[in-house]
């Protein structure tokens, strides 16, 4: 948590939370940047793959190359149980290793040398842990198509990538490029990330795609998508020129899809306007039907809405907005942007990628249906927060915050766009983020301080406010014979957010502060704080002076 954090209500609930929540030996060697992982610095996997339907296995191997930082002898790579590694070799050399769990300890025969580039290739075999409720509890599906074959999907954001294969399963580093091979029977095809390099036709009946992702990649955004699909592919003209477009879906939903997906071009378009160029126009954007509702892969956006507009046909903000556009197609590949591009470092931070993308719908709402639009979808998501802990979760041991980092983190941001008062430079400080943090791994600390210190004022208590503490600012005021009083209540100290009212007939900010201020009016005794601020308001019979 900051240190600049002294509000004792604050401090006591997360306090509290983190008494209330149990953390492991285990939690820590997944969390943390050990001493194992520090020391080396990945540049580039070759992840290859061969999972078998008829028994829900897996076999394969990846290899890992690596930068040495500092001089070490033990290197950690990842595999969750009940995977099994079964061998490593490093120049020809099988190597030792220790299991501690879901970690892997190797020891390096080879003296790593600062400065050198080194490589290792770990095999690996077994059942790996199949998906209860994905994405959102996830591993590997294995999803009978009805006509004899087995549709394969992966998904693991925060359960981690060494669920289905072995990697350095912590976000804070990412291979600059990465090659991807699976194979597959004749009859399937594998769809995953980057451009189709090739297809190689094996002699068991068997063929492999090698998938090359030309930029850097966080872990749980790789994915293996097997299934016999048909597919179509279209150019849009971008702002960084042409950007290749394909589409993956199952034969029966062709002509569905082909519909419904006319929506990612719209999408690319409100995007680039808002965030800048697509962060990765070398590897091109896909979307992939597969058996669960859908997650932010990396140039292999996978979907499964059920072509419907809306959260499987709802809408969330309760607005009538939300039908207008399919979520998945929109929410997830607002994720290109913010998760993929901009990449927390620890999942403590993950409002850096929800908090920014549900706002991303409203962006979109508005960029097609006109700002009031877009104001009254993110107001209406309002009724699914929960403040029942921080935002922020735990640093180190790979725990999340509350979901309240989707609609409240979304609710945050449009209240900073008010703040900032000026939509141009809101849109530019959005495109700065992307083009200051491009193809980078971050903390949440520093996305605050870029906000901040573009934002024209200093807003670091309005971050403290709605990321670190569970109670929602009241502006509370009263009108007396000295006018108007007023000052925020229910806030962290220091909270000095401005706030724009209705009052004499017209537009006005304040700037309140926990103590109370004066505004001389006549005779008026009504006030309206603008909807789009995520505060409460209360009328109190008379100020304490």
């Amino acid at each position: 948590m900051r240190k600049t954090l002294v509000c004792f209500f604050l401090l006591a609930s997360c306090a509290t939370w983190a008494q209330n929540t149990k953390f492991t030996h285990a939690d820590t060697l997944r969390g943390s940047i050990t001493p194992e992982r520090v020391w080396w610095d990945l540049t580039y996997y070759h992840l290859s793959v061969h999972p078998n339907a008829q028994d829900s296995t897996l076999t394969g191997s990846t290899k890992v190359v690596y930068k040495v930082l500092q001089p070490q002898q033990t290197i950690q790579i990842d595999l969750q149980e009940p995977l099994q590694i079964t061998r490593v070799m490093q120049d020809g050399e099988s190597l030792t290793y220790k299991r501690d769990g879901n970690a892997f300890f190797i020891a390096l025969t080879k003296k790593q040398e600062v400065g050198k580039t080194e490589t290792i290739e770990v095999f690996y075999s077994g059942k790996p842990r199949l998906a209860k409720r994905p994405p959102w509890d996830g591993g590997v599906q294995w999803v009978p198509d009805g006509k004899g074959n087995t549709i394969i999907s992966t998904s693991c954001q925060g359960l981690g990538s060494s669920v289905w294969w072995p990697c350095k399963d912590h976000m804070y580093d990412e291979p600059d490029s990465m090659l991807i091979s699976i194979t597959v029977p004749k009859n399937m095809m594998d769809v995953s990330n980057g451009n189709l390099r090739s297809v190689v036709e094996n002699n068991d009946n068997t063929h492999t795609f090698n998938w090359a992702v030309q930029n850097p990649i966080n872990n749980y955004g790789v994915n293996m998508n097997v299934a016999n699909y048909v597919s179509w592919k279209e150019t849009y003209k971008g702002e960084k020129g042409d950007l290749a477009l394909s589409f993956y879906v199952l034969p029966q939903n062709l002509e569905k899809a082909k519909e419904q997906f006319k929506q990612a071009p719209q999408m690319l378009k409100a995007f680039e306007h808002w965030f800048g160029p697509y962060p990765f126009y070398e590897d091109g954007y896909k979307l992939v039907e597969v058996p669960y509702l859908g997650m932010e892969h990396q140039s292999s956006v996978t979907y499964g809405n059920g072509y419907k507009m809306g959260y499987l046909g709802k809408d969330l903000s309760n607005t009538g907005w939300g039908l207008k556009w399919d979520f998945i197609i929109i929410h997830e590949s607002g994720h290109e942007w913010f998760a993929n591009n901009i990449t927390y470092k620890d999942v403590a931070d993950m409002w850096v990628h929800e908090g920014f993308t549900n706002y991303s719908e409203n962006l979109y709402t508005e960029y097609y249906f006109g700002k009031e639009a877009g104001s009254d979808y993110v107001v209406g998501t309002r009724a699914l927060i929960a403040n029942d802990m921080p935002i922020i979760g735990i640093y180190g041991v790979n725990q999340e915050g509350s979901r309240d980092m989707y609609y409240k983190g979304g609710n945050m941001l449009h209240t900073i766009r008010q703040i900032v008062n000026d939509d141009e430079k809101w849109r530019e400080i959005l495109r700065g983020l992307n083009k200051t943090f491009y193809h980078q791994t971050v903390d949440g600390s520093q996305i605050e301080a870029y906000v901040s210190d573009h934002a024209g004022r200093n807003i670091t208590k309005v971050f403290d406010q709605y990321l670190r503490d569970v109670r929602i600012p009241v502006f509370e005021y009263s009108f007396n014979n000295k006018g108007l009083q007023y000052r925020w209540a229910n806030v962290v100290e220091g909270f000095d957010m401005p706030l724009k009212v209705k009052v004499s007939g017209k537009d006005e900010f304040l700037y309140p502060t926990a103590s109370w201020q004066t505004l001389k009016t006549k005779g008026i005794k009504t006030l309206t704080v603008d909807k789009n601020f995520y505060v409460e308001s209360k009328e109190t019979k008379q100020a304490s002076m």
